[in-house]
């Protein structure tokens, strides 16, 4: 277990698009920042100007960074597409950054995504020895690929179709041609992507807290297997599958999306907090108090407290300020990572049994630290409650979750969970709950069951 980065699942990116908003490019920016906790590996936007010229700038690096006055001064025009990226296999460089702008075929168009091909190798392999040549390891220059071709004599509708019909595995992906963003999801709908309206135009996004911030007004979601084509005449919708489902990602309701999104029809916010109640009717513990592990869990720790009729204390401190580490040398040098970014105050513990909330236990040794933390600090008792099912499988559709053998919960009790961390006791939410929670009969929780609802090219 190397990372001391082990609590935190990281998902690949976050995408938006704009067409016939005005000073396009500076929407997309503020947007990105919204998506922000999506992905902080690096940036990137593609604009389209008045002469039908797409223009493209990325970086890596917050999007504060990469994206000064006089970057988004050389993105003019009405259109663009954003892209924020987290890599769920190696980081790679600027090339593997999106979006991808494709402008050795005619006409040139520019593609981003968001989740993750599971037979992208074996496409791949197919376009190579046709003579593809790739620059990245992104699965959105594979699209970018299909695209292009099929480029003539088709309409962009149909080489889209093609391209998705030729891939297996999670993708939210925006389009941007000379005249027209398309926008679409696969037929499982793993990944969020919205529509909202601003002003005379358009805007699509991975979640809908990006529309908030730019001030548009939420349409509707974009359907599972759906290529909506947003143009002059409005937004235009076609089917591009059959056989779709809403098997949409449960750890975007439990740890990925903020909690001011709404994703397909669910409050983020809501789920949470009602997961915390959940857990507390199916998990009570005999404690003084409620914290949480910020931030991500903090609506559920306000459930569990609500419903434990105890009070909900800032246990414990995150500082903002603590640039994120990854891989260290020691152990010792991993522990001091983690005590870095969190704290306990020792004023609220000290003396008192506390019950811990958190939305996930993935590598375990981070919870481990903050258990002793918490004791050092004086608590008499820690009480772990995961407001999620034991992650147990890995995740082939957009999050980096490593291996199996990396995976605390994986092949082990939830005893021997609670042995390695030190808790007092732990106990999870169960996958009912989750359910009961969103509202839904329809979730992706193949992390949780190891039932995919793909096939596992990478084991075949």
């Amino acid at each position: 277990m190397n990372y001391i980065d082990d609590r935190e699942l990281h998902e690949e990116c976050g995408v938006v698009g704009f067409f016939a908003v005005e000073h396009a490019a500076t929407h997309a920016f503020l947007a990105l920042q919204a998506l922000q906790h999506r992905g902080q590996q690096g940036c990137g936007i593609a604009a389209l100007n008045d002469q039908g010229v797409i223009s493209l700038h990325k970086g890596i690096g917050l999007v504060k960074d990469v994206f000064k006055q006089e970057e988004i001064a050389d993105l003019p025009g009405s259109s663009c597409i954003g892209h924020v990226r987290y890599p769920t296999t190696d980081v790679g460089g600027v090339e593997n950054l999106q979006p991808f702008l494709f402008t050795r075929r005619n006409p040139s168009f520019a593609v981003a995504h968001n989740g993750n091909i599971v037979n992208a190798a074996q496409v791949k392999e197919l376009l190579e020895k046709r003579g593809h040549l790739f620059h990245s390891t992104s699965d959105s220059e594979l699209f970018g690929h299909l695209l292009g071709a099929g480029a003539h004599g088709h309409t962009w509708e149909e080489n889209i179709r093609n391209a998705a019909n030729q891939l297996d595995g999670a993708y939210a992906t925006v389009i941007l041609t000379k005249d027209t963003l398309y926008a679409c999801r696969d037929k499982y709908g793993f990944r969020p992507l919205s529509i909202g309206r601003l002003g005379d135009g358009y805007v699509v996004a991975s979640e809908t807290c990006a529309l908030d911030t730019v001030g548009a007004t939420f349409i509707r979601d974009i359907e599972p297997g759906e290529l909506v084509a947003i143009d002059a005449n409005g937004v235009h919708s076609t089917s591009m599958a059959r056989r779709c489902a809403h098997r949409m990602c449960a750890m975007e309701y439990v740890y990925f999306a903020r909690p001011d999104s709404v994703i397909e029809g669910c409050s983020v916010h809501a789920f949470r907090k009602q997961s915390g109640c959940l857990l507390q009717e199916e998990h009570p513990a005999d404690a003084d108090l409620v914290t949480c592990v910020p931030e991500s869990s903090m609506s559920a720790a306000i459930g569990y407290a609500e419903a434990a009729h105890l009070p909900l204390e800032m246990g414990l401190i995150k500082n903002m300020y603590v640039a994120r580490t990854f891989i260290q040398p020691t152990q010792s040098m991993r522990d001091i990572g983690v005590r870095m970014k969190l704290s306990p105050v020792r004023s609220i513990v000290k003396g008192k049994r506390v019950v811990v909330i958190d939305d996930s236990i993935v590598r375990g040794t981070t919870s481990k630290i903050l258990v002793q933390m918490l004791r050092d600090a004086g608590a008499t008792a820690v009480h772990m409650r995961i407001a999620s099912p034991p992650y147990a499988w890995p995740c082939y559709y957009g999050i980096d979750t490593g291996t199996k053998e990396q995976l605390l919960a994986s092949g082990r009790s939830i005893d021997e969970i609670r042995a390695f961390i030190g808790a007092d006791s732990l106990e999870y939410l169960s996958v009912d709950a989750l359910y009961k929670a969103s509202g839904r009969t329809q979730l992706c929780t193949a992390c949780f069951s190891g039932e995919y609802p793909t096939a596992r090219y990478q084991d075949e």
